[in-house]
């Protein structure tokens, strides 16, 4: 007995590592993008270093949660696995930006089998009476690696070199390998069924067409560009094509009768809009506090550190209460919580006090921490074992998917909100005034870049009465766009009204689990 649970545990090790890797790759290159640019050249491709992981790995998602239901979860976990750990090798000796960039796909597809698979294992593999507080754990991990990733970025780009950033995946990955390939026995039973080929095919090239669109729009491209409209075309077209495919084949990538559940279906909205709410307060937070406040914190890891610890205490509870309390109970205070920092997020000004931000942030991460935890565990829930794979991967790509329109979409908000601004300011002599008074702007400073203002040494040669403006404007934009992002905080809200009276039973659960095992 006590000889099971240590290989449990170890197994467990093994599925938190992957999900650590996978989630933490989506933001740690971030804040070492400068020192990669400065040592690889490239400027104008920069874009695709991230665009090339995140399309890999939203277009496998689904892909393999299917393929592990068809054929195993173990396999495709260590697959994933090694496909990641050859992808951060190969990061690592990249001599150009384009190389870098091919790299960074193929460590996506490792990426795009990980999390999902390694949520759908520990569903399979641990009683049901357990399922609740490891979910919490697991819903915890990636809540705070999603967020960890750029404070360990900057350090290890500081104190080592930008090609450990992808180096430290080797020995985790290591690791993660010889726990599940050594001490995990699949147990449940899986049926070989034909693959869906056709979905296959549109799906990633949706993706694809959907992520460059809206990754090169509005800064490689024009909005109006053909390149641009090509792209989003192809989406559209695409996306027609896959779901006419779905709806005709015979074991669908996605299986859209499981939508047809209360449960499912408001989950993976919850997922989607709670992901767009909070995506734009880690991105527009930083940038206020050190665009607005004047550079008060060094790095985006430590700016950000009051919402991961927040996310994580509710992470942490929702896994708990999940044997205790229906899943609506449990989501709907913690979407107040959300509702409610993002909304005080609106009274920021130039003015606001350094605590009382990182308190409006602590807010936001005790109303996002519970959608870790509690939303793939009640997607699966409401699956046979033959489909959890497809449901917690599809609950992944969808929560992904959010994330990326949030970052677009309110993005373009902010910077249209900015550059109206701007230009209000240049109308009324306000620049012209500030500029005769000492000098003027930088011939280098991109005002429509907000991270433009992030430099202390620029800050430094823009005149006080000028930066001034130039701060103000920042901080109406970004609150206006805080303002904006309330609406899906609200909507996923709503949303979970409608979760029903599910909630974790262990007692049920308890047959099914002894028959597989």
């Amino acid at each position: 007995m006590s000889a099971s649970k240590n290989k449990m545990g170890l197994v467990l090790a093994g599925l938190l590592l992957g999900i650590l890797m996978a989630s933490m790759d989506n933001t740690i290159v971030a804040t070492a993008m400068g020192d990669i640019v400065g040592k690889l050249g490239g400027m104008d491709k920069f874009v695709w270093v991230t665009s090339a992981y995140m399309v890999a790995e939203m277009a496998g998602m689904p892909i393999f949660g299917k393929l592990s239901d068809m054929y195993g979860r173990k396999k495709f976990f260590i697959f994933g696995i090694i496909v990641f750990m050859l992808g951060s090798a190969l990061c690592g000796t990249a001599t150009s930006i384009v190389q870098l960039s091919i790299y960074r796909a193929v460590q996506g597809i490792g990426g795009g089998a990980l999390v999902p698979i390694a949520f759908t294992i520990m569903f399979d593999a641990v009683p049901p009476e357990s399922r609740g507080k490891l979910g919490g754990l697991f819903g915890a991990v990636f809540g705070l690696s999603s967020i960890f990733g750029p404070l360990l970025g900057a350090y290890l780009t500081e104190y080592a070199a930008w090609e450990w950033v992808f180096y430290i995946n080797l020995p985790l990955g290591l690791i993660a390998f010889v726990f599940i390939a050594f001490f995990y026995k699949e147990s449940h039973q899986h049926q070989r069924q034909q693959i869906d080929w056709a979905g296959a095919v549109t799906l990633i090239g949706g993706v694809v067409c959907l992520m460059f669109g809206l990754e090169l729009g509005g800064k490689t491209y024009a909005w109006d560009s053909w390149q641009i409209l090509l792209l989003l075309a192809g989406f559209v077209v695409l996306s027609v094509l896959f779901l006419l495919a779905e709806r005709t084949a015979k074991e669908p990538i996605i299986s859209f009768g499981m939508f047809r559940k209360q449960i499912y279906w408001s989950s993976n909205v919850i997922a989607i809009l709670s992901g767009a709410a909070f995506i734009t307060a880690s991105v527009y937070i930083p940038i206020f506090i050190q665009g607005v406040l004047g550079g008060k914190a060094t790095n985006s890891g430590l700016v950000l550190l009051p919402m991961m610890l927040g996310s994580v205490v509710t992470a942490t509870m929702g896994g708990f209460l999940m044997t205790k309390l229906k899943y609506r109970t449990i989501m709907l205070p913690t979407l107040v919580l959300l509702v409610v920092g993002i909304g005080l997020l609106t009274t920021l000004g130039e003015s606001s006090n350094l605590w009382t931000v990182r308190g409006f942030m602590v807010l936001v991460g005790l109303g996002i921490g519970a959608s870790f935890s509690v939303l793939s565990n009640a997607a699966m829930f409401s699956v046979p074992p033959r489909e959890r794979g497809t449901a917690s991967s599809t609950l992944n790509f969808l929560r992904s998917l959010g994330m990326t329109l949030g970052i677009t979409v309110f993005g373009i908000v902010q910077s249209h909100l900015f550059s109206r601004k701007m230009e209000s300011l240049a109308g009324s002599g306000s620049a012209g005034a500030a500029g005769g008074s000492g000098g003027g702007l930088p011939a280098d400073l991109n005002l429509s870049d907000p991270h433009a203002l992030l430099s202390p040494e620029l800050r430094k040669a823009v005149p006080p009465q000028l930066l001034e403006s130039i701060t103000g404007a920042l901080s109406s934009s970004i609150v206006h766009t805080f303002a904006w992002a309330v609406l899906p905080a609200a909507l996923a809200l709503a949303a979970a009204l409608f979760m029903g009276r599910d909630k974790l039973d262990p007692a049920q659960e308890k047959g099914e689990y002894s028959a597989g095992h």
